[in-house]
């Protein structure tokens, strides 16, 4: 017997829709990519969406067809992402941060027809257009009268091509489980993978959150993801603060320390989001210019762990509560936050810090487990490390155009990382299964370096290891052995480096030894590596 309940979907534009209509007077501030501040409100973001839709239903677009966005957090651009899915068609966020290798990759494979691109990725876009053949047209997200000279084919400014267009539109009615969105992992292991969200799992994720052990947004709050709208389906901020109908700061460009603080004193902002390199960088203005943060309550930090130095300056400075977030893009992405519960909340000093610094727990909506090689399952006990796998309706089932299986045969997906989990259910992880190296938010192939590197004259082997990093939580050290006779430098392979992978994957130091550790069949030792390196500092910091 089936219950008696209506038919809703869940798609992504009826949270816009209650925005609009319940918290309709709420502002959205934006730094402009140009520069001023822009202000509207939930009922024009909505009005302004239902013209995106509008303009691509008149360029052809339909349902399921991938329109490609590559944009700093603005207001043009959350009006695309609504746009782009209240028609049913594919909001694909790409991130200017991959080589270029990587982005004609993604952008082919994905077959975009139209790419919405900020000013500041203008330059970028232009070099690689000739390689781009299925994208159709170019709207750059600005007016005529910052519209810069450009030979991409088929260009328009963003307003003149949405001032052709009115708002009397009916957003299109198709299935939750629709396809709304797209997003590529970095590509650490081969070519980027795409994840492919449905209506259902975004709406359902942005739900998760809002509970107040996660986010905990409120329609009293003003919000600031700092966290980019390309980077893991933009922690899906953009659809848990309309729908809880607090004001949206949207940052732009401005990632440095004095932009972030205007905004976060001007706006009277009291949760914010972003990756740990962004809080060092506003901690060291703080504490430069003697500031406080009176308005600030509560910031998600993830992407990377947390250090020490960061919860403790952010809560006993500053009296900011740190909550620590780890997720991944394929689980759209939040899977833990460290809130304190119940039994925790009597913890005070260290015992405080050191549960903080785990990566936390699971909100409802996400099942997590450890397991051993042979895929048995492993104790709760804070100490025994396993297999983190994960499941739950905002989890990937699969990679969007690769035949391959992603899931074992229970549905749980690997995470790739080693964890444990504690007794309250507080998860740390401990390892990867790749050697892939985190810096500043963003996933690094030490593989893909390597393989560059040996092909540089002189260089007869190569390994990456990631050693920690004060500023950018870990940078890639590179170990090299030369070949018999040669004596080429450090400076000569990272000039080699340059341009053939990207300006950040660059190794922070070089290291020369007479021979790298391997494995009985030929592997390097990551393991040992990094025992030899394990008190290594590099020789400058940014």
């Amino acid at each position: 017997m089936l219950g008696l309940m209506q038919d809703y979907q869940l798609t992504v534009q009826t949270i816009l829709d209650h925005a609009a209509l319940n918290h309709g007077e709420r502002e959205m501030v934006t730094r402009s990519i140009e520069g001023p501040i822009r202000r509207y409100t939930y009922r024009d973001l909505r009005e302004r969406a239902l013209r995106v839709a509008k303009a691509l239903q008149k360029e052809g677009v339909g349902i399921g067809d991938r329109i490609a966005t590559m944009a700093w957090n603005t207001d043009r651009h959350i009006e695309t992402w609504y746009g782009i899915m209240g028609l049913g068609a594919i909001c694909h966020t790409v991130n200017p941060r991959l080589f270029v290798e990587q982005l004609v990759y993604i952008f082919n494979h994905a077959e975009d027809k139209i790419l919405f691109v900020d000013l500041t990725f203008v330059p970028l876009i232009e070099a690689i257009a000739g390689k781009l053949p299925t994208i159709q047209k170019y709207i750059i997200l600005t007016d005529d009268a910052h519209m810069p000279a450009t030979n991409l084919p088929n260009a328009i400014a963003y307003e003149t091509w949405l001032a052709a267009s009115d708002a009397d539109f009916t957003w299109r009615v198709f299935d939750e489980n629709t396809a709304s969105s797209l997003c590529y992992t970095s590509g650490t292991t081969g070519n980027p993978k795409g994840v492919l969200y449905s209506h259902r799992s975004n709406v359902l994720h942005g739900l998760m959150c809002n509970q107040p052990d996660v986010l905990g947004a409120i329609s009293a709050d003003n919000i600031l993801p700092i966290v980019p709208m390309f980077h893991a389906n933009a922690w899906a901020i953009t659809y848990a603060i309309p729908a809880a109908g607090a004001s949206l700061i949207m940052p732009g460009a401005g990632m440095d320390g004095k932009s972030i603080y205007e905004l976060l004193d001007g706006e009277k902002v009291s949760v914010s989001a972003a990756v740990p390199t962004v809080w060092l960088g506003l901690l060291q203005y703080l504490q430069e210019n003697k500031l406080a943060l009176p308005y600030l309550d509560r910031v998600l930090i993830g992407g990377a762990a947390v250090p020490r130095m960061m919860i403790e300056t952010l809560e006993n400075d500053y009296d900011v509560e740190v909550i620590h977030g780890w997720g991944m893009t394929e689980m759209s992405p939040v899977g833990t936050t460290g809130k304190l519960k119940y039994s925790t909340q009597h913890l005070r000093g260290e015992e405080r810090v050191k549960l903080k610094l785990k990566q936390g727990r699971t909100p409802y909506m996400v099942e997590m487990k450890i397991v051993d090689d042979e895929g048995n399952d492993l104790p709760r006990d804070g100490t025994t490390s396993g297999h983190l796998l994960v499941r739950g309706p905002a989890v990937s089932k699969a990679y969007f155009r690769l035949d391959e299986e992603i899931l074992n045969k229970d549905g749980w997906f690997d995470t790739g990382d080693i964890a444990n989990i504690d007794e309250l259910g507080y998860m740390q992880i401990t390892d990867r299964d790749k050697d892939v190296i985190k810096s500043g938010g963003e996933w690094i192939s030490s593989i893909e370096i390597e393989n560059t590197a040996v092909g540089c004259e002189g260089v007869a082997e190569a390994a990456v290891i990631g050693v920690a990093h004060p500023k950018w939580s870990e940078r890639p050290l590179l170990i090299i052995v030369r070949k018999p006779g040669s004596s080429v430098s450090d400076d000569e392979i990272l000039a080699y480096l340059d341009g053939k992978i990207a300006k950040w994957w660059m190794p922070e130091g070089v290291e020369f030894v007479d021979e790298i550790p391997h494995t009985a069949t030929g592997k390097i030792q990551k393991m040992k590596l990094r025992e030899q390196f394990g008190g290594y500092q590099f020789k400058a910091v940014d």
